[in-house]
């Protein structure tokens, strides 16, 4: 499955609504560390079916990041039943990124 383009307006329907678990990667194109966790969330939305995998570019949906209290970036934030479950800063090893979604 291909890592999902969520914004503002489809914010609620991806991933508020989701029947699944969803795996936000809060990003932005000028930061290194957003660039290096990119293709790692590529493979885990190749390998998993259970988890979908979404960015959020904080540039263009600022309101979203200051509604989840995104203060660094990259932010993994696992949302579950439409509400924020837990969250991983920074670049993380794929191992920990698999860990954290189960």
């Amino acid at each position: 499955m291909k890592v999902l383009e969520v914004n503002v307006t489809n914010f609620v329907e991806l991933v508020l609504n989701s029947e699944k678990p969803v795996l936000v990667d809060f990003w932005a194109p000028w930061c290194g560390p957003c660039k290096m966790i990119a293709p790692v969330l590529d493979v885990l939305a190749d390998e998993t079916d259970s988890v979908l995998i979404a960015k959020i570019n904080i540039d263009e949906n600022q309101s979203l990041a200051v509604e989840y209290f995104i203060r660094s970036i990259p932010a993994l934030v696992l949302f579950k039943d439409g509400k924020v479950d837990k969250k991983l800063l920074g670049v993380q090893p794929i191992d920990n990124i698999r860990q954290f979604i189960q």
